[in-house]
This record gives structure tokens, sequence and C-alpha cells, in this order.
């Protein structure tokens, strides 16, 4: 028998887990995968646990739940990859050989690594929403937070989910307004990027949303430290914003195991080609979702999107076939604006979001770039695709793997 390896039970480890296990034979291969955790979070969730939108209750499930018939879950700590022995070394001093091994182990916030962020402010008036308890820790500090100067922080890029911040930030604008003291509250976006996004064309609208509502952004703003006995955070060139209650999204780092099996880069990502999504450690050992170092955006949509590419191209290593670089960074978010409303971007390597319509060309009924209620209401049920078709490998209708020019208006992109 054969073994596949999947190392990581989050959103893609889970994807492929299911993906895999329906393409290869039973008889010919053994799948296994290898979890610390027992608890699957809905990450894209955690952005609405502060202003109660969500409860926690609906952002988690067991982990065993996803996991198909035919897996063998595996749940320990992993230490290290011996990628010469084709072994995985777990805690316990366990070891696990395998034919075929796919690193899926994500990524997740490192305060530490930014002088004076995780101290004795640490969830007290400094908070984070990419874990789950720093999301509902920041719901109880809001619903009895005063007012003040409400600082909405990246640290660097890159993170997960990269319009996460600026989602936080508008829902901030319509969750004081509803509460009828936004005059109480002044928001500022600081970011170490040169505008609000990545992109030209949709930092342009996204300026003019921070701009209508009121949100002061602060660019180009690379934190060295946060000063906590002054509240406030400090950049290399010694510009200052002040603060009474900050909401940063620290350093996003790989996993540790990456670092002590000798092969990741300074923030512990995988080097993995960007196209077939097979290591550049070695050729038996691949990459998904947040664990790469690809130039594209860390999300689940860009991991379900990967699962394509690489459920096939692991049947032809397997078969010994060339692999298909077919992977081309299609990313797709929905950006909460707040009241209800949301924008939707849809891009890849190449073409940044422009407006135009999705998932149908010309179409929609979802609308690219341009506040809607429909957005909103797709941003929504998400959650339920998440659970019921993302995770579990099912197909989602209407949407490519690879991203569609057909109803977009590339003629605006100018840039």
């Amino acid at each position: 028998m054969k073994e596949l390896l999947i190392l990581g039970a989050g959103t893609s480890g889970t994807m492929m887990s299911n993906s895999l296990r329906k393409a290869l034979p039973q008889e010919k291969w053994n799948i296994s995968i290898v979890d610390v955790e027992d608890t699957h979070y809905y990450q894209p969730g955690f952005l609405f646990l502060p202003f109660d939108i969500y409860t926690p209750k609906q952002l988690k499930r067991n982990i065993d739940a996803f996991i198909p018939k035919g897996v063998h879950l595996i749940q320990n700590k992993i230490d290290r990859i011996d990628k010469d022995q084709n072994t995985v070394i777990l805690q316990d001093g366990v070891n696990i050989r395998y034919d075929i091994l796919i690193i899926a182990t994500g990524c997740h916030i490192a305060p530490e690594e930014i002088e004076g962020m995780q101290g004795p402010s640490w969830h007290k008036t400094i908070f984070d929403f990419y874990t789950f308890d720093g999301a509902k820790n920041l719901r109880d500090k809001l619903r009895d937070w005063k007012g003040g100067k409400l600082v909405v922080h990246i640290s660097e890029m890159p993170i997960k989910c990269p319009v996460a911040p600026l989602e936080f930030a508008f829902l901030c604008d319509s969750y004081f307004s509803n509460n009828n003291m936004r005059d109480q509250v002044e928001i500022t976006y600081v970011t170490p990027m040169s505008g609000a996004f990545t992109k030209p064309v949709a930092t342009k609208e996204l300026s003019y949303l921070l701009e209508q509502k009121n949100i002061k952004i602060v660019p180009d703003f690379n934190i060295e430290k946060v000063d906590t006995n002054n509240s406030k955070i400090i950049d290399y060139g010694g510009q200052e914003v002040a603060y009474d209650l900050l909401v940063t999204v620290p350093t996003n780092m790989g996993d540790e195991m990456t670092l002590r099996s000798g092969f990741g880069d300074e923030l512990n990502y995988v080097p993995t080609n960007k196209f077939t999504l097979q290591s550049k450690v070695k050729e038996n050992i691949f990459v998904i979702g947040d664990a790469t170092d690809l130039p594209g955006s860390k999300a689940g949509s860009v991991a379900h999107f990967q699962s394509d590419t690489l459920t096939e191209n692991i049947q032809l290593y397997i078969a010994g076939k060339p692999l298909k670089e077919s992977f081309d960074g299609h990313s797709n978010c929905f950006i909460e604006t707040g009241n209800g409303k949301a924008l939707l971007i849809d891009f890849n390597y190449d073409q940044e979001p422009v407006k135009g319509t999705f998932p149908i060309p010309g179409i929609g009924p979802l609308k690219l770039l341009k506040e809607s209620r429909i957005n909103h209401l797709g941003k929504l049920a998400f959650k339920w695709i998440y659970w019921n078709m993302l995770i579990t490998g099912k197909p989602i209708p209407f949407v490519s793997s690879r991203m569609k020019l057909a109803g977009k208006e590339i003629s605006n992109n100018d840039d």
C-alpha cells in the first residue's frame, strides 16, 4: 500500500482529504491526516463575532465531522518533517512514513514578533480578531466600550484574508452608528501598504468608502513597537499613532514545524511552485493554502481553487506524467462594508479586481467592486457553503477554479 499523508486538518487539509479519498483507489492508497486540534473553526466568521452578528457556537464544529470515511485522523502535534527519509516525526516520537506529503498547516498570528504588542495590555486594550479567543474577547470589550480613539492596524504583509482589517473598520462604523455613539469614536486605519489595498482599482474604490465613512487612513506605516505606557504605536520612521483601543493584525507566520524541518522561509512559509503547488523542497511534497509562499491572497476561496489543481496534479504525479501549471492565483473575496452591504472582488496573479458581474458573465447576480445588499447576503451565505460544500470537497455551482475574464470591465484597468 502507498501512503498519502496530509499535515493539517483546517480548511485546506480537510478539503484535500475529501477530494483525494474520492480520487484515489482505497485498495492502493492509504490516506492519513494529522492535526493536534479537535475543533474546526469557521474562520471567516471571526470578523462578525465582535459585533454579535454570529455567536461562538455558529463558528465551530468537531474536526472529525468533516474527515471522510477511509481517511485516518491522527490527533497529535507535528514536530518536523524528515524529507530525506520521507517521514514525519510527531511530538510523541512516532514516525509516519509517506510516499506523498501535503503540507496544509496554515498560518497563525505572532504578536510576539512586535515589541510591546503581547504584554499586559493584550486582550485588554490591544486585541486581535484573527483567533477565536481574540474575537470573543473583543466582542466583550466592544459591548462595554464608551468610545475614544479606535485604531485598526496591520503589522505587515502577507496576512490571511487581506481585506478583513478593512471590513472590520467598516463594520465598526456601522456598529457604533447603530449604537448612537459614532460621534464618540475616532476610527483610524493604519497599514504598511501605500493605500487601502494591494491593487490600484480596488484601492480607489475602497479609499472612497473610507473617506465616506470618516475613517482616517495612515499608509506606509511599518510598525517598530507598541508603547503601551503611552498608548501609541510607533513606526521605524518615528511616526506615532495614538489609541485608546488597538485592534491589530499581528505578523502572520507559517507553522514552526517548517522551521524545525529546515525548509521554511523567514516567515516559515513553504517554498511552492505558484502554478502547480508542488513544493520546491522535494518533488513528492505538495503545499496548499496559507502554508504556501505564493504571491496571491491567503483565503479560504483561494484554497478551494487550489484544491482542484492539487487534486489533479497529485494524480498526474502518481501516474508519472508532467504536472499542469493550472493554478492562476484566483481569489474571490466579499468585502463587508457595513449597513447590510458588501463589495465583491475577483482577481488572480495577473488581473487586478475590476468592475463586472459574477459568477455568470453579464448576468451576475453579484456585482464586482460595487456595494450591494445581495453581496452582503452572499457573504452571509458563504457560511452555509463552507460547512456543507467547500470543506467537503463538493463543487460550487458556476464558480470556476480559474478566473474568467468574461463579464469583467477589463478596459477600466488603466494601471
